[in-house]
């Protein structure tokens, strides 16, 4: 036997044992299924899909099932982006039906899983099919005649029989709206849902007709894949995304290591068709690709890079109109043409509606725009162009020199005009940038001109989250409008005055530090190369030559860095009710919590970990101010120190929308571990909102979303009530100390226990 048969046979061995199954039926066509899964999978993959097919065969389904995973995974796996993310979602659904009266329906599931992921290609947008399926499962099974958990879905083999053809019709969205029109008039008559779901029924044919709109990429998909190579020489895997499902922010065309992504449909819009919004789409993407260079984005502030941007698409749109005029007529149609009077600069940013304006005279010269600073620039862009392909290097020039001329002080204000800016088949820009250091814009902060009337006037436009309702199980998109905001200077020598306060406390809190920080250069002894002379080994050795002994030839040491990898957020509920008086206390809750903070910061500086402070109140959900405190860069030191001395308190305790925005900050570091320490006094709410309920759902699936993110969140209640909704929201992760007194003692504690 050749070496390469016996290896073969070897893994052939070692699969047949992973499997552990004793079904005649899949040892029959075993060689030739493991033979396709070894050329279709890479390794990481083929471990996984032999545990997958394990389960399926532990099921006590019988054979077909694992047999049909078996033929089919393989075929999947090659149209996915993300297959073992894929692989994970498709055997949750396979459990959660296993545990329902729909178990004998797995089958009929796995039977099209390969021509389903053929069409959707991504793992996201498997997910969303799976959700559908999950969704109509649980709202059909055990529904009939009053019956629960009893019946098997009657629609579910139906829909998986039907998935691959309804696929080729409808975008995801669309799948989801006629699965819900099915579940929703259905649910309780079995012959009409199988009609239905079957799409034998009149009513199934008139929604399904109603959902069909546009042209979806999985129609097109070779058409523009032959359109990429020959007119533009590149070449990328296709991937669509999904906008009809809500997210945390509307997608838009990107490109990345995996391929182009695309929306899954595009609807015709006057004068362009649907296809070639999608050729534009590409276009604009390959140019960028060919064309452009990525620039440090830490050598910019927001509203140049954004300039930077639109003057960039503007010259990739440019060379594409020169390769190939006859794009010119699309691309002014896909373009919004701005009116010159559109947006007030006494009440609104109009620094967006500028960029459009500029943007549209680049591309347009008979746009008729009469501003004197517009048309310079574009005579300057032109001549700019008129030299060849130009770079992106010289166009940011130019969008500092526009940003510059044309700045007005409304630009910052919180309220943008958006109407007629978007140009929607331009991709997001993310490959312009390159970032040396992530996150920490707050830093930024106090470079930025402020009224000395107002210390917290709104710096940045502000940053939309959604909320989630718990009443529809939907999202809310864009529902919070969260301003980052510097917090207002006091007195450093308040901070100081606390810290000797606490003198003793801090002694105590020195000794446990001592034994938490690590040695930031530990000695290596004992090497032949290294960076100094270890004396006493080289005294010994010189000893051991002299007496005629071999001496030891490490007589070197070198050192090494040994730090905590850990980044710590600590975000402070500083709502109205802080200002309450402590039970037995002369002090106030913001007044204990104000010294808490100040010997946690002084506790974690010694620690040497990245640190930061944040904190937050809201007045009803389009102003929820977060005040950066300390940034992760600066050092404990007066400026610091002042910012904690002017703490003040009042407003709501919106505490979702703040959770996510202090991982936006957070979620930046590169650091290994990432923790975010909620301190409050109170359960979420907000003056706009009647039912508290629907804060603490919305504040619970923020700590979900944290947690996916791989960042831990930790709450440290002071409401002796906490115990009624702080588990709710973050489960187990959570401390309520009832003697607040003891707060500036407990929390530097806590601290070092949860970083230990």
């Amino acid at each position: 036997m050749s070496p390469r048969a016996d290896t073969r046979q070897t893994l052939l061995q070692d699969a047949w044992l992973r499997l552990d199954t004793r079904f005649a039926q899949v040892e029959g066509v075993f060689e030739g299924l493991m033979d396709g899964a070894l050329t279709s999978l890479a390794p990481g993959a083929y471990e996984a899909y032999l545990d997958a097919a394990r389960q399926i065969g532990k099921l006590g389904r019988g054979a077909e099932p694992m047999l049909i995973f078996m033929e089919e995974w393989p075929e999947a796996a090659k149209a996915l982006d993300q297959p073992d993310v894929a692989l994970s979602a498709v055997m949750n659904l396979i459990h959660r039906m296993q545990k329902s009266p729909n178990g004998r329906t797995i089958a009929a599931f796995l039977q099209t899983l390969a021509p389903v992921a053929r069409r959707l290609q991504s793992a996201q947008q498997l997910q969303g099919y799976l959700d559908t399926a999950l969704s109509l499962m649980e709202r059909t099974t055990g529904s009939i005649h009053g019956h629960h958990s009893t019946f098997p879905s009657p629609g579910l083999p139906y829909f998986f029989a039907q998935a691959p053809a309804l696929l080729d019709q409808l975008s995801l969205a669309g799948l989801a709206n006629w699965v819900d029109y099915g579940a929703r008039n259905y649910a309780s008559h079995p012959e009409r849902q199988k009609d239905y779901f079957s799409v034998q029924s009149a009513d199934s044919r008139a929604v399904l007709q109603r959902e069909r709109h546009g042209t979806l990429l999985t129609g097109v998909e070779r058409k523009l894949d032959l359109y990429l190579r020959g007119l533009w020489q590149d070449s990328a895997m296709l991937i669509p995304y999904s906008t009809g499902f809500d997210q945390l922010r509307q997608p838009v065309p990107y490109f990345d290591a995996l391929g182009m992504r695309l929306p899954d449909v595009y609807d015709d819009v006057p004068g362009v068709r649907g296809l070639d919004r999608y050729r534009i789409a590409l276009a604009h993407m390959a140019g960028h690709r060919r064309w452009s260079r990525p620039l440090i984005a830490d050598n910019w502030s927001p509203f140049q890079r954004l300039a930077i941007e639109w003057l960039e698409d503007c010259r990739i749109d440019t060379l594409l109109v020169r390769a190939y005029p006859g794009l010119l007529p699309l691309v002014l149609a896909l373009h919004p043409a701005p009116k010159e009077d559109g947006c007030d600069p006494q009440t609104t940013s109009c620094l967006r509606h500028r960029l459009a304006m500029l943007s549209r005279a680049l591309l347009d010269p008979a746009q008729g725009y009469r501003d004197a600073d517009l048309n310079s620039f574009a005579q300057r862009f032109h001549a700019l162009m008129a030299q060849g392909t130009s770079s992106t290097q010289e166009v940011a020039a130019l969008a500092l020199d526009y940003v510059t001329q044309t700045r007005r002080p409304s630009d910052q204000f919180a309220q943008v005009h958006f109407e007629d800016t978007v140009v929607d088949f331009r991709d997001d820009n993310r490959h312009l940038w390159t970032f040396i250091e992530n996150g920490d814009e707050e830093e930024s902060f106090e470079d930025r001109p402020a009224s000395r009337n107002d210390p917290e006037v709104h710096a940045l436009p502000p940053r939309h989250y959604p909320e989630w309702d718990d009443n529809s199980q939907t999202w809310r998109p864009d529902w919070v409008s969260v301003y980052d905001v510097l917090h207002p200077s006091g007195d450093p020598a308040d901070i100081d005055r606390l810290l000797q306060k606490h003198s003793a406390l801090a002694k105590r809190l020195k000794r446990l530090l001592d034994l938490l920080k690590p040695q930031d250069r530990v000695r290596i002894r004992y090497q032949e190369e290294g960076s100094e002379l270890d004396l006493d080994v080289a005294i010994r050795s010189l000893i051991d030559f002299k007496g005629g002994a071999v001496p030891d030839p490490r007589i070197n040491q070198r050192h090494r860095t040994d730090r905590r990898d850990i980044a710590v957020l600590l975000l402070l509920d500083l709502s109205a009710s802080l200002n309450d008086p402590v039970a037995g206390s002369t002090q106030t809750i913001l007044e204990l919590s104000r010294e808490a903070v100040s010997l946690m910061a002084w506790a974690t500086e010694a620690l040497g970990d990245p640190f930061a402070v944040a904190g937050f109140h809201s007045n009803t959900r389009h102003d929820v101010r977060f005040l950066h405190i300390k940034g992760y860069a600066e050092p404990w030191g007066d400026p610091v120190k002042a910012r904690l001395a002017a703490m003040q308190a009042g407003w709501s305790t919106r505490m979702g929308a703040a959770l996510r925005h202090a991982a936006h900050y957070l979620g930046a570091r590169k650091e290994d571990k990432k923790l975010l320490l909620i301190l409050t006094d109170g359960m979420p709410s907000d003056v706009d909102v009647n039912d508290p309920h629907l804060l603490v759902a919305d504040a619970r699936q923020a700590v979900k979303e944290l947690d996916q993110q791989g960042i831990f969140t930790y709450c440290i209640s002071l409401d002796p009530q906490a115990d009624a909704y702080v588990g709710d929201i973050f489960g187990r992760h959570y401390t309520v100390i009832d003697q607040i007194a003891r707060l500036p003692e407990r929390l530097p504690q806590m601290f070092m226990a949860l970083t230990r």
